[in-house]
């Protein structure tokens, strides 16, 4: 099943220049092999033939998204924990946790004023010693531990002791969140890596969401019973990071031309995760049969590809909008509410709002900041996209 974003200005509200007529042109192309590869016809009416596939995306936002609500306390509208950040990266880590926050839509409770932020009330970052004065710099909304460590500050004798520790303090706080982003900004240190794979289990053990992003998804490739078997596990990889399962667990190079048959073969390989393939579209995929989404690159969207360097930093903010959204629709199913969707895996819901609301996010920046837009531009911008999505009155 082909999947759009639910957002009418695919083909219509385009401004054609000289220098994007290409740009349309090529996501037609796209778009129209997308259908071909997912049993459709776009030979006919191309445009039915979308509208006859498409699932509404902004309709699982609207009823994922938790309603205002006055008795609501601080923690229940979600706690969102990042698992990355080392002296070398600290944007991604920021970008993944303050997606969690930045989407607000405030409630009174008392003489107090909190805010049910997207999906996550309470953001924390684990990350190591060195990076977290500068995350902290970033924004006083977020809750730093400085507790991962990297082997140049071990020694060798203590490494165990050391590990252990590290795995001690991340679970006082584990049973407390709704869902844990592995990797952004993580790095490649054996040690860190051993360290979060410990982590990785302990959340399966507890039966906590995982998706796993960036250098995590380096140490899922090269561990990947880490993830087998566990339906509660997003992947979230860019081109390089699945051409690299691909070669793992299919043995083979990408199949651009049948990238929906592959994409489930990959997902039944691992066994039992759902995977998000980002790209121009989004393709989601949980293995079961026929629900192999895409969703599909909007035409405002499609300008700002032109900053390729933006784009390749916005998807730091989707594996903190995928968490989000993902212990929002655990909640929804678990209160026995009606999702109008079949079948209803809190992690493909996730996945697809997750998505949809950062392709419009970005649109918006880029109709208002064009040229000059910046990673940082889009923060101020998913609040508002939620906000038109699904009106806090």
């Amino acid at each position: 099943m082909l999947v759009g974003h639910g957002m009418s200005t695919w083909f219509t509200r385009l401004e054609i220049g000289n220098n994007r007529v290409s740009t349309l042109s090529a996501i037609l192309r796209r778009q129209q092999f997308l259908v071909r590869s997912l049993g459709g016809s776009p030979g006919q009416n191309f445009l039915a033939k979308m509208n006859a596939v498409e699932a509404d995306s902004l309709s699982i936002i609207r009823k994922i998204t938790p309603k205002l609500d006055l008795s609501r306390h601080k923690g229940q509208a979600g706690k969102i924990a990042v698992i990355g950040g080392c002296r070398e990266y600290t944007g991604a880590p920021y970008f993944a946790a303050i997606s969690a926050l930045k989407i607000r839509d405030a409630s009174l409770n008392g003489l107090y004023v909190h805010f049910l932020t997207q999906g996550a009330d309470l953001s924390h970052v684990f990350c190591t010693k060195d990076a977290a004065p500068i995350i902290k710099s970033y924004s006083p909304e977020l809750i730093v531990h400085p507790i991962l460590e990297e082997s140049y500050s071990v020694r060798d004798e203590d490494k165990i002791l050391t590990a252990s520790k590290i795995l001690a303090e991340v679970n006082k706080w584990m049973t407390r969140f709704d869902c844990l982003v592995v990797g952004p900004g993580l790095g490649r240190d054996p040690f860190l890596l051993d360290c979060v794979s410990d982590i990785i289990r302990t959340a399966r053990h507890l039966n906590i969401p995982l998706v796993i992003d960036g250098d995590g998804l380096f140490l899922v490739t090269n561990n990947l019973e880490l993830v087998s078997g566990y339906p509660l596990a997003v992947l979230t990889p860019n081109v390089n990071e699945y051409q690299r399962l691909v070669q793992r667990v299919l043995n083979c190079e990408v199949n651009n031309q049948e990238p929906s048959a592959e994409l489930r073969s990959l997902v039944k390989g691992i066994g039992g995760v759902t995977v998000l393939r980002k790209g121009k579209s989004d393709l989601i995929c949980d293995g079961a049969e026929g629900t192999e989404l895409a969703l599909v690159m909007s035409a405002r969207l499609a300008s700002l590809v032109l900053r390729g360097a933006v784009v390749g930093r916005v998807i730091y903010f989707l594996a903190g909008n995928v968490a989000v959204f993902i212990a929002w629709a655990r909640q929804c199913i678990t209160r026995g509410e009606d999702m109008g969707t079949n079948p209803m895996n809190p992690t493909v819901l996730g996945c697809v709002a997750g998505s949809a609301l950062l392709r419009k996010a970005a649109s918006a920046t880029f109709e208002n900041k064009r040229r000059s837009t910046l990673t940082t531009d889009i923060i101020e911008y998913l609040g508002n996209s939620l906000e038109d999505i699904s009106p806090s009155v």
